[in-house]
């Protein structure tokens, strides 16, 4: 003989509690039980952050060798790499919280990260265009084009801007020469400018244009001596080409706000910081390294907005004490555990089938309530 029971043709609200209590416990379960999971090319990056670290512990040993004194105010962390307010060869004005945040090996795994993205390999030729603005990040890319064994072609501007490699006697381009000696890097410069506004350093007193001159003679460079921002311009391209021979130019590494690298003001906001697969859309009434390079189909990477780039891989604005490497999420971020997911999901989903279809709320509380009670119960077998 088959027993018979009343089914209720609605869920309870007694139910749709437990149903409402149970999706918030597994959404909780789920943001809590978060998992540390590695990014792309974790070795590579690993590896150029602390070829990063060493070069710059070396330039702070040389630095205090040749001056002792670094400003614990301008340089909470002492890394020696954040140069004067103003000195005979500064540019023009520079922000010193990026300059804070731009002494930190990790920005080598960030370099190495938007070079993978660019689609760079090994043995590939690749680009560079630096200033002594950043000097921290002309060594993070130096150690980041290393560890990936790229073929680097680098020309500098010797000037840099406020509170960047501004001292005549230990300009970027020295810093370079000493880390080739001591063998921490084996990339140099091909060529260096004057840098500065048309590459000329047009607003440094004639005594700094000197002492620009002394210095990429006393370095060994090739000397860019333009008389026109055009000029400049036509120059680079062609030491570019001539260093990269018959191989084709992989990608772009512009460092900083060099003007013959990203043209004027519009130039500069016209390409985003980080990778730029290419040239920015509508019109651009500019030339510049860059655009030459995007309208070729080069990727370019933009590494300007210091704070921005930082915020984006997690990595510590202004750090009190230098940053060790391996530390950010470049390398590793939060994630969720899918199977705990999954299962949360399905937990979720068989309760609901279970109250709504399998009459689990009846026979659980079968006595409880119901919403629109008034409707009449209909049998089940």
């Amino acid at each position: 003989m088959r027993k018979l029971y009343w089914r209720p043709r609605r869920v309870s609200r007694l139910e749709l509690l437990v149903l409402a209590l149970l999706a918030v416990g597994c959404l909780v379960a789920v943001e809590k039980f978060l998992v540390r999971e590695r990014q792309p090319d974790y070795a590579e990056k690993i590896a150029a952050a602390r070829l990063a670290a060493r070069a710059m512990e070396a330039v702070k040993a040389e630095r205090l060798r040749r001056n002792p004194a670094i400003d614990p105010e301008a340089d909470p962390a002492g890394s020696g790499l954040i140069g004067a307010l103003m000195s005979p060869v500064t540019t023009n004005h520079g922000s010193l919280p990026a300059k804070q945040t731009s002494a930190n090996p990790n920005f080598a795994a960030v370099v190495v990260d938007l070079l993978k993205k660019a689609g760079v390999k090994e043995g590939d030729t690749v680009a560079i265009g630096l200033s002594g603005s950043f000097p921290a990040i002309n060594l993070c890319v130096y150690a980041a084009v290393e560890t990936l064994k790229l073929r680097p072609i680098a020309i500098s501007g010797a000037s840099g801007s406020q509170f960047g490699a501004n001292d005549p006697d230990f300009l970027w381009i020295d810093m370079e020469r000493v880390l080739v000696e001591r063998q921490v890097f084996s990339t140099r410069s091909v060529a260096a400018s004057r840098g500065g506004i048309e590459d000329r350093a047009l607003g440094i007193p004639r005594e700094g244009r000197k002492l620009l001159d002394e210095a990429i003679e006393r370095d060994g460079l090739r000397a860019i001596k333009p008389k026109t921002y055009a000029e400049s311009l036509d120059a680079r391209m062609a030491i570019y080409r001539e260093a990269a021979g018959a191989a084709p130019i992989k990608a772009y590494v512009n460092v900083g706000g060099g003007t013959t690298s990203v043209g004027t003001r519009v130039g500069r906001r016209a390409f985003k910081p980080g990778l730029n697969v290419a040239a920015p859309r509508g019109p651009l009434d500019v030339d510049s390294v860059m655009v030459r390079f995007a309208r070729d189909g080069v990727p370019v990477l933009h590494l300007v907005q210091i704070d921005e780039l930082a915020q984006r891989y997690g990595l510590p604005l202004q750090p009190t004490k230098m940053p060790a490497a391996g530390q950010g999420k470049v390398y590793s971020k939060e994630a969720y555990r899918r199977s705990f997911a999954a299962a949360s999901i399905a937990l979720i989903l068989g309760a609901m089938i279970g109250f709504a279809r399998l009459d689990w709320g009846f026979r659980l509380f079968g006595g409880a309530p119901r919403r629109g009670g008034s409707a009449p119960p209909e049998p089940k077998a």
